[in-house]
């Protein structure tokens, strides 16, 4: 058990120096730079009082117990950073430290203890400070239940928002937010379920090696990109406010919507997004997003993609076509990868792209 404990500090400091030495670092950067170096020092610490070496430095004893009232927090001021939904008022976020900071204030007491006695408070389990602990242990299962559910509801709207500016979400993903959410969420319900520190811990270096992991497949995490796509849709929808369109302007919008797509072909461009349609229908994009979210009853991303799927189902009954292969003709049609392609058909028509191919070459019985 503990070369895993080993392993895991010595990833997880790996990933703490890859963040350092990125470049031009965003809040969300800064934000997950905090986190991981957190990680690191509980991670260090844990591994140390289950060696006892700990009881050899006895100033370090309790400096541990506020940190999981954190790891919370940096989650959700990290998705919320990186999907631009933190409040206007960023002195609020001081607000989420404060259970920590009430924790160290109760906890100077037990520092000023001799580090005989202090040693002596652990061994035993913590006697003497029963309420604490008990009050410390539903506050940490509060908090971790907290954050993760108000971090998934973010993520929620964050991925409603982009649906409703690009039509194509390649570019857009959200499987990085998706682990960590996911990740700290199973890392809790261990807590809850089995109150064993070592499995939890040994959750946490589970967390670390997928972090790592998918770090170094998404290379952006660490190095950086000229243009952070996931942010565009949060700014654009803070931009566009909410407005009223009448019934009869609605309607005539959804007319020249659906002209223009049909004439045009609009969806073969595998970057559309609703403010390039806007600006080609002369209109604000709010009114746009409007008129397909009523009339339509769909996201922008559904509305166009229903388009490509058509497209594609009248280009496979051609004859001429029949030399292409599935991927080329779904490219033609606006997708922008297989991978994507092949989930929204799925998606639509329950068949995979072969499999409604076969369907058309099968002769009836």
């Amino acid at each position: 058990m503990g070369l895993i404990f080993v392993g895991g500090i010595g990833i997880s400091v790996l990933i703490e120096m890859l963040l350092l030495s990125k470049k031009n670092k965003s809040t969300s950067d800064k934000i997950l730079t905090f986190w991981m170096f957190l990680i690191v020092v509980h991670l260090f610490l844990f591994y140390m009082y289950s060696t006892e070496v700990v009881y050899k430095f006895p100033f370090l004893l309790g400096t541990e117990l506020p940190f999981p009232l954190l790891h919370g927090v940096f989650l959700y001021l990290y998705v919320s950073s990186l999907t631009n939904q933190q409040p206007t008022n960023r002195r609020y976020l001081f607000f989420h430290f404060v259970p920590a900071i009430l924790m160290y204030l109760y906890l100077t007491t037990f520092f000023i203890l001799p580090g005989e006695q202090k040693a002596l408070v652990y061994r035993n389990h913590g006697g003497g400070y029963e309420l604490f602990n008990s009050i410390r242990h539903y506050a940490v299962l509060f908090s971790g239940i907290f954050y993760v559910t108000w971090s998934v509801i973010l993520l929620r709207i964050h991925r409603n928002s982009i649906q409703d500016q690009f039509s194509d979400l390649h570019k857009v993903n959200l499987r990085w937010l998706q682990i960590l959410t996911c990740g700290l969420g199973c890392i809790w319900l261990l807590l809850i379920l089995f109150q064993d520190e070592n499995l939890v811990f040994s959750g946490v270096v589970g967390l670390i090696f997928l972090i790592g992991f998918y770090g170094v497949r998404q290379s952006s995490i660490f190095v950086g990109e000229a243009k952070e796509i996931i942010d565009l849709a949060a700014q654009q929808k803070e931009k566009y406010q909410k407005s009223g369109l009448g019934e009869d302007a609605s309607r005539e919008l959804h007319v020249a919507l659906i002209r223009l797509m049909t004439e045009q072909k609009l969806y073969r461009n595998s970057e559309l997004s609703i403010n390039e349609l806007a600006v080609k229908l002369g209109v604000h994009p709010n009114y746009l997003s409007q008129v397909i979210n009523q009339r339509e009853k769909k996201h922008f991303y559904d509305f166009v993609n229903t388009y490509r799927i058509d497209e594609f189902k009248e280009m496979i009954t051609l004859q001429r076509n029949r030399q292409f292969t599935l991927l080329s003709l779904a490219l033609d049609c606006g997708f922008s990868s297989k991978t994507s392609f092949n989930r929204y058909f799925k998606k639509v028509t329950g068949q995979t792209p072969s499999e409604f191919a076969d369907s058309l070459t099968r002769p009836a019985k």
